[in-house]
């Protein structure tokens, strides 16, 4: 189960850093039907696998915070066999997939009070919450307009417009990467989901940050949504990560090299709000 969430991470299989962080935290569960000499040995093999699904991607915040706080919470409960050892594994990971679920949740709902009837909003790549937020505001009677930027070159926008057309009162229109800012002047709003955020800076998927520079420019409030998972205080220093060219053309090319960056980095003061859990936080 490690090993598999482990290739699913550096495959991105799955688009939502939420979901992951939640399967990463649950591939640990793994190790409570592991036999064990001593509690020492139990403790050092959580902290090792924890170690290899944070690697699988460095850049990953809500990935990063889920492990560390999983292996500190196992270590603070001090446990002096390997059941009771086993048993605070299994408490750590279902205390923080709650906390995950239960964030997430809630940042939807706070989202869902931006959306009023008749908007028009521009959203990019694919995002959990965003998508929960949407259907909690057009389950409320809300009609609503979204254009989805296709997010190349892994196309996930693609998996939001087919989720999108899946609701009652949205009306989804896919949209290549390139053109968000010919519909930008017909949107009341962009929205997207985060990464993380460190500091002053939002990292999200590429094509994040001409967004918010194109919306500034015309004056479109831009709002950013996500567990406070995503959020980071220190001791984590952010890594863009660079997929394979292959993604981007298939045949082999001569002459002229390919660069392939998963994130950007966007400045806080291009955004209108930043949505958690807590609500919007102040910028």
């Amino acid at each position: 189960m490690i090993d598999e969430t482990v290739e699913e991470i550096e495959e991105m299989q799955t688009h939502s850093s939420s979901i992951v962080a939640v399967k990463a935290a649950r591939a640990l569960s793994e190790l409570t039907g592991r036999e064990y000499a001593t509690v020492e040995e139990f403790v050092r093999d959580v902290e090792r696998n924890s170690s290899v699904l944070r690697r699988a991607n460095p850049s990953h915040a809500s990935l990063y915070n889920v492990q560390r706080t999983i292996t500190r919470e196992v270590e603070e409960a001090d446990p002096q066999t390997v059941e009771e050892g086993k048993a605070a594994l299994t408490a750590a990971i279902e205390k923080v997939v709650d906390r995950i679920e239960d964030g997430k949740a809630r940042a939807a709902a706070h989202t869902a009070d931006y959306l009023e009837d008749g908007m028009t909003l521009l959203t990019h790549d694919y995002s959990s919450t965003v998508n929960a937020a949407i259907e909690r505001a057009v389950g409320g009677g809300v009609s609503l307009s979204v254009y989805v930027t296709e997010a190349r070159p892994r196309l996930a926008g693609r998996k939001t417009a087919r989720r999108l057309a899946g609701m009652d009162g949205v009306e989804p229109t896919l949209i290549v990467d390139s053109a968000a800012g010919t519909y930008l002047d017909e949107c009341d709003c962009v929205l997207m989901g985060m990464d993380c955020l460190v500091s002053d800076t939002l990292y999200n998927r590429i094509g994040t940050y001409p967004i918010a520079a194109t919306a500034a420019d015309l004056d479109v409030p831009m709002y950013v949504t996500g567990s406070g998972a995503k959020l980071i205080d220190g001791g984590f220093v952010f890594e863009n990560e660079y997929r394979p060219a292959s993604e981007v053309m298939l045949e082999p090319v001569e002459g002229f090299a390919i660069e392939n960056p998963l994130y950007d980095a966007t400045p806080v003061r291009l955004l209108d709000a930043i949505i958690t859990d807590d609500g919007a936080m102040s910028l």
